[in-house]
């Protein structure tokens, strides 16, 4: 008989291989593989996502990954900006093209004219002299092919190329406006040109386990990822939710007890978490996932607590004084109030550790 996994034993079990429940001393680039790689469609927020899961982490500590290339900030899964480990990246870059091509549908019209081997061939001709801004590239594309949209040129080449963003000594890394370059040239390493979902599906069950084949293509964006799992079955775990539907797994991964403590924890915009699976609600309810999403789709920060999140965060700075202000979707107890605190002036000392007046404001 299948074993049924209650909301809150998923909820426990994606929580300890996201490291939640505990934070854990590892290398920077080791963490971010083991997580499946991080949101980072804007800088900020992949440091304080690794802020809330690695012992002692401190913003050198991505600073020098990304700077050493052991983690690469590209286009890859959903189509947006992830960190992901060098070797994520240079393995599963063409497992992603497929799901990449197919973004461009969103041109429309604009796409007339696409040649996609002289687009290439011109994208990898300008880069090959060093890293440019995609405004400079796609000023010198136009002038190849000045009856093709610039705009769709641009992105074309974001989702065709394998591309690396170049970082900076920036606060968080990056500019505003950053350089592409090659990312083979970038990684010293040639990406590899075969397609492995297999690969794909496992680092998704590592990190957001146990799942459905459905849980695994809304992470990834990849349609293949049920045959993939069909045919990792023979190897896999398989369970099932208290709605009936398959889940898998891998069998030495943690499942926690359900009723394993959870700590108070604040996750950045755009956290993974909340996006990995097309069923959230082991992690946020299907009332408030709503919340979630600005209307220019901004995903708002949330914070955690008994593993679920209870309401949005967002940090203020005015002069000196750095606060932290929590919206919770209903009202909370006094020691959840207490733990949240707690954790929110550490991470006002991270966020803004210049900053000599910090406070806690809970609507």
């Amino acid at each position: 008989m299948t074993e049924t996994l209650s909301l809150r034993s998923l909820n426990r079990a994606t929580l300890a291989r996201q490291m939640l429940l505990a934070r854990e001393a590892v290398p920077v680039a080791e963490a971010v593989e083991r997580l499946g790689g991080l949101q980072a469609q804007e800088p900020k927020p992949p440091f304080l996502g690794l802020w809330s899961r690695v012992e002692g982490f401190g913003t050198e500590d991505l600073h020098a990954a990304v700077h050493d290339r052991s983690v690469v900030r590209a286009t890859s899964l959903r189509g947006t900006l992830h960190l992901m480990s060098a070797a994520d990246y240079r393995a599963l870059r063409t497992t992603l093209q497929p799901m990449l091509d197919g973004a461009l549908k969103v041109l429309g019209d604009r796409a007339a004219g696409l040649d996609r081997p002289a687009v290439l061939d011109a994208a990898r001709r300008h880069l090959s002299g060093g890293p440019r801004t995609f405004n400079e590239l796609r000023a010198l594309l136009q002038e190849d092919f000045p009856e093709v949209n610039d705009r769709a040129l641009g992105y074309a080449v974001r989702m065709w190329l394998p591309l690396a963003m170049v970082p900076t000594d920036d606060r968080w890394g990056f500019p505003r406006t950053a350089s592409f370059t090659l990312a083979d040239t970038w990684l010293d390493a040639p990406i590899s040109d075969v397609p492995d979902d297999e690969a794909l599906v496992l680092r998704y069950l590592a990190a957001f386990g146990p799942a459905t084949a459905t849980d695994a293509q809304t992470w990834s964006g990849v349609p293949t990822c049920g045959a993939a799992l069909e045919r990792l079955r023979p190897k896999l775990r398989t369970f099932q939710d208290e709605r009936g539907r398959e889940l898998f797994d891998l069998p030495d991964a943690p499942r926690p007890h359900e009723d394993v403590p959870a700590p108070a924890r604040f996750l950045p915009e755009f956290d993974n978490l909340v996006l990995a699976h097309a069923d959230r609600r082991r992690i946020i309810s299907d009332a408030n996932r709503p919340l979630l999403t600005t209307k220019n789709l901004r995903v708002r920060a949330v914070f955690l607590w008994d593993g679920f999140a209870a309401g949005l965060w967002e940090l203020d700075r005015k002069r000196k004084t750095a606060t932290l202000r929590l919206r919770p979707f209903e009202p909370l107890p006094r020691d959840a109030i207490t733990a949240l605190s707690a954790e929110g002036e550490s991470l006002l000392r991270f966020a803004e550790p210049d900053a000599t007046e910090h406070q806690i404001d809970v609507a």
